[in-house]
């Protein structure tokens, strides 16, 4: 995979941001979805962050509408909802996709350093999740039903 810290995106501001900005972090990268039965995960992604941040750890919220239209809002109506739902205080980007030919370059290479199930890359469903480490190395993907609360552990031995 490409060094993590070379992608950029469009944060949910609409200005650019390059990964760089959390290098040496420990960062967990998630599909998001405001309209999901996983959205209630926002909170335990927040929580995480709130527990964790002080130490080096920052969760990464990529808004996706692939998986029945979950996220159909524009990115002012995903950042109210995110933060006066969910007090969500973690960075969000711009609306990506993460599977198929337009899929981010960033979603491509998670896929390819992590493959889901008997080695399928495709993302199933919102709220995926990639834990990156220090050097920018994908450690591992969870799926949806994993939720935020169960990566503590994993989260700490990376810290």
């Amino acid at each position: 995979m490409a060094d993590i810290y070379e992608f950029e995106a469009i944060g949910i501001d609409g200005k650019p941001v390059t990964l760089d900005d959390w290098r040496g972090q420990v960062l967990l990268i998630v599909n998001t979805a405001s309209q999901c039965g996983f959205t209630p995960q926002y909170e335990g992604l927040e929580a995480l962050q709130k527990r964790y941040r002080e130490e080096g750890f920052t969760v990464l919220g990529f808004p996706c509408n692939q998986f029945g239209g979950q996220e159909p809002g524009d990115e002012a109506e995903i950042a109210e909802f995110c933060r006066t739902t969910f007090g969500v205080d973690f960075p969000l980007f711009a609306k990506v996709e993460v599977n198929g030919e337009n899929a981010h370059p960033l979603w491509k290479a998670l896929k390819k350093s992590a493959p889901g199930l008997l080695g399928s890359e495709v993302i199933k469903w919102n709220f995926t999740k990639f834990l990156i480490d220090r050097q920018g190395h994908v450690v591992e993907r969870f799926g949806p039903n994993t939720k935020p609360e169960q990566l503590a552990y994993k989260i700490e031995e990376l810290l």
